[in-house]
């Protein structure tokens, strides 16, 4: 894979002073831009309330509604491909109209639009569309929200920035669950009074959209304006021409490498079983196994972003990658150790932490503006996919093999295709390019 080294040779100087934004004194960083900001605390929101509701979900569905497990599988599945299939659009959408924040903001307004949708679901077929619907939100709106963070940062500041997004992102996911277990203890109707509460904090987050979130970004030097359109000739990009973008040799290589590890990338899910099995923890504290993750997420998210700006975000990405197979590692170690479960999730935390926002900045660094939530979109579609295939095989050599067997195969490709992704190294032209954009 391909993700540009910070590291490169400097252009030589012009000025006798560095280029510096207004009102900041040389030697220090720019803050992050009001976009990046008021983006993390829609995302923060947002998270709440849809991990309000997520926390609660299979517990309501299979002992609340009486669904089977084989159910909740389906209605699993559609909740997370649905939103791979339409991030495509939302991020060509985005790019053609020259408005990623509006489609952010539909994509934010129909998933708010679902939370009390759900106080009406009381079948399989009507959840099974309202958590379509909201995942059809989602997908419309990842791409341009990440193309409008990339936007409104400059690209030596953009590892930064999607980290401080992120860290932002998953604080909501740690409120959320804590918020929903307060209000099952001391609520009558519990599972309703989640889904009322979480409906309220969803369209709070849209508000902040639509009153904090400028149409257009603002950032230091160096940084793109969100205009319509971006190309400078007046046409607006075609999805064909947003297709193309893998003819780009550094954004196939990231799609690849994305591709290649989304595949043995085994669901969170699948992770906190294994981790219960391991180390015996009890049923009642299995809910908190998310919190662990989410916990060193939060933590990390800002200074990897920051460590990837500086030694290069490929580094950073495959590093993640490691972290994850050597928490692959002590899951097959199987020892009682009362560490054992700290270790796994700090690591599975600095995975997600070394990857979601890195590859973002990185995937922006190798796509021109006009098209950049589309390139966006390309690259988290595919990992997406990639990551629900790998869900429906490990679940499925689980159950023929066992889950030690599935782990090591897990483990191997995962190791397999980290050297793989290692050895893909851009030639001199593109390294030119690359750094030519720092």
């Amino acid at each position: 894979m391909y993700v540009a080294d910070s590291r490169g040779t400097p252009a030589p100087a012009v000025t006798t002073e560095p280029a510096v934004a207004p009102g900041i004194r040389p030697g220090r960083r720019a803050a992050l831009a009001p976009t990046v900001l008021a983006l993390g605390t829609v995302s923060l929101i947002t998270d709440v309330s849809s991990e309000m509701v997520t926390a609660v979900l299979p517990l309501y569905l299979v002992a609340g509604l009486g669904l089977s497990p084989l159910g909740f599988g389906l209605l699993d599945g559609l909740y997370n491909g649905v939103s791979a299939l339409v991030r495509l659009t939302g991020g060509h959408l985005g790019d053609r109209w020259g408005r990623h924040k509006l489609l952010a903001g539909l994509g934010y307004g129909l998933s708010a639009l679902c939370k009390p949708l759900l106080l009406l679901a009381h079948t399989l077929p009507a959840i099974g569309a309202v958590l379509a619907l909201d995942r059809t939100g989602k997908g419309l709106r990842t791409a341009p929200r990440d193309a409008l963070i990339s936007l409104a940062s400059t690209p030596e500041d953009r590892g930064r920035s999607f980290g401080a997004h992120r860290a932002m992102d998953t604080a909501g996911a740690l409120i959320g669950p804590v918020l929903a277990f307060v209000i099952l203890r001391g609520a009558a109707d519990g599972y309703d009074a989640v889904f009322t509460v979480s409906s309220c904090v969803a369209a709070l987050g849209v508000l902040v959209l639509v009153l904090f979130v400028p149409r257009r970004t603002e950032a230091g030097p160096g940084a793109a304006a969100d205009t319509a359109p971006a190309n400078g000739a007046g046409a607006r990009p075609r999805l064909r021409a947003s297709l193309y973008l893998l003819r780009r040799p550094a954004l196939r290589r990231i799609s690849l490498c994305a591709l290649l590890l989304g595949l043995c990338t085994v669901s969170d899910a699948f992770v906190f079983l294994l981790l219960q099995r391991t180390t015996g923890i009890a049923d009642r504290w299995f809910a908190l196994l998310p919190l662990g993750t989410a916990a060193a997420f939060f933590l990390l998210a800002l200074p990897l972003g920051r460590l990837a700006d500086r030694i290069g975000r490929r580094r950073v990405f495959l590093g993640g990658h490691l972290a994850l197979l050597l928490a692959y590692g002590l899951l097959l170690t199987g020892a009682e150790q009362p560490a054992l479960p700290y270790a796994v999730l700090l690591l599975h935390g600095a995975f997600y932490a070394a990857t979601d926002g890195v590859l973002m900045a990185a995937a922006a660094d190798t796509v021109p503006e006009e098209h950049r939530g589309a390139g966006l979109a390309l690259v988290q579609t595919g990992q997406a996919l990639a990551r629900f295939v790998c869900s429906l095989a490990f679940g499925a050599a689980w159950t023929a093999w066992g889950a030690r067997p599935a782990l090591i195969a897990a483990a191997v490709l995962l190791a397999a295709a980290t050297a793989v992704c290692a050895r893909l190294r851009p030639d001199d032209a593109e390294t030119a390019a690359a750094t030519a954009t720092r």
